[in-house]
């Protein structure tokens, strides 16, 4: 192979340099995954094996072998993919290692040491896919997502979200507004033509069109399935808050005491129910008496929490719960509560817990996607908020060019929101929180 500068990243548009990395878990494993992406990695596979390159897509059982001084690295399976069709769009190879640190750590350090490579950056695997046209942002962020996935709502998401749900959806809108751009610039360049009319009225295609896209913008968001229902926990002191965020929780996260104004400050503690993601929220019981000033913070801190909660659990005279909080009524084992209350419960004995489970889930169901519907991010959002406006406006003008010049700015909100365009921030951003290997 040709001597090129080593562990120096790519700074053109588009990558030249090979990158390797780990793309399997940390060691120790059963196996461990080395991959290699770019225009030497059919040359690395015949350097460390000293053998012509495996047919393609065919696992290959080979033997590595340091091409700097003849030691035996490890016996592995070999795939060798030629580009563009692979998962970066260039060349790809994967050495299938036995997965011991020392083996891994061995087979890294050779490749290392080859001319041309360099170990990959956070990300860089995805991020050339990207670049070469094999997925776009939407996608890639959908990755991002899928990696991170804790709960089972999060996975369907994003796996709704990789196989490109909303990129077809933005390759329709594309193609739509592409020939509605083409009947304007007919007019505006060929309206002294015969075959070409006076005007052109487009406004049914833009309303149709700006219809789909205020859909989509009513739909759940996505952050509320990655980052969780906000649930707070709110009431007056000693209504027992910090008990049922116990009991909720399995585990002693916050300090129960008889004591008013115990909690002054807010804890979050994530959870799990019924496949979705929740973020607990104990907070300052609410009074309006304190003369502590740490206190007072405290309860100015609670009352924010509440106003911006996706769900409220209030443990207080039912008649003083914010609009649309769930009234528990709790101590269920050692008081009676009126009918007022939506859920009696125990923190103490475990009554009513489930039902209360049952009801955090049905307003997950109502707050999230459905299971079959993609979501937008706050960034897509915003991109095709934008793309809708301009649509708006193309709507409202009587002029072709200012129409024209309209569409042009819906085109080019899509086209940043699949990375096409004015998008290298957000690559920078986005792959920095991917895994090496990815």
């Amino acid at each position: 192979m040709p001597e090129r500068r080593q562990n120096s990243p790519d700074t053109g548009a588009f990558p030249t340099s090979t990158i390797f990395a780990l793309s399997s878990g940390m060691p120790p494993a059963g196996i461990g995954v080395v991959r290699v992406s770019g225009q030497h990695a059919g040359d690395v596979i015949t350097a460390l094996t000293a053998r012509p390159l495996p047919p393609p897509r065919r696992a290959a059982l080979r033997r590595l072998v340091d091409p700097g001084n003849g030691r035996l690295l490890d016996e592995a399976l070999l795939l060798w993919f030629p580009g563009p069709a692979t998962a970066t769009g260039e060349d790809l190879a994967e050495f299938h290692v036995h997965g011991g640190r020392a083996v891994i750590a061995a087979v890294l350090d050779c490749l290392a040491a080859q001319p041309g490579l360099r170990a990959a950056e956070a990300g860089e695997f995805t991020r050339r896919a990207l670049l070469n046209g094999r997925i776009d942002l939407i996608e890639a962020e959908a990755l991002g997502d899928l990696l991170g996935a804790e709960t089972e709502a999060q996975r369907r998401h994003a796996l709704l979200m990789h196989e490109g749900m909303l990129s077809r959806a933005v390759d329709a809108w594309q193609a739509t507004l592409l020939a509605l751009s083409a009947r304007l610039e007919a007019v505006l360049d060929f309206s002294g033509e015969d075959d070409v009319g006076e005007g052109v009225d487009i406004s049914r295609d833009l309303v149709g069109l700006r219809g789909e896209l205020e859909r989509w913008l009513s739909r759940p968001r996505a952050e509320r399935l990655r980052d969780g229902i906000r649930v707070v926990l709110a009431g007056p002191p000693n209504a027992g808050k910090s008990s049922l965020f116990n009991a909720l929780l399995g585990r002693d996260a916050a300090i129960v005491s008889e004591i008013a104004g115990t909690t002054r400050d807010m804890i979050e503690a994530p959870m799990q129910i019924g496949g979705h993601a929740f973020v607990l929220i104990d907070v300052a019981g609410l009074r309006d008496d304190s003369a502590d000033a740490i206190e007072l913070i405290g309860i100015d801190r609670a009352r924010r929490a509440v106003a911006t909660a996706d769900v409220v659990l209030w443990l207080g005279e039912p008649a003083q719960a914010p609009a649309g909080a769930l009234r528990l009524g709790a101590q269920s084992d050692v008081r009676s509560h009126g009918d007022d209350i939506d859920l009696a419960l125990s923190a103490h004995s475990g009554d009513g817990l489930d039902a209360l489970a049952a009801q955090l889930v049905a307003r997950a169901e109502q707050l999230t996607p459905r299971p079959d519907e993609a979501a937008l991010n706050t960034r897509q959002a915003a991109l095709i908020a934008e793309a809708s406006d301009a649509i708006a406006d193309a709507l409202s003008a009587g002029d072709p060019l200012l129409q024209a010049e309209s569409l042009r700015v819906a085109r080019g909100a899509f086209d940043s929101l699949t990375g096409r365009a004015g998008a290298e921030a957000m690559f920078d951003a986005l792959f920095g929180a991917f895994c090496i290997g990815k």
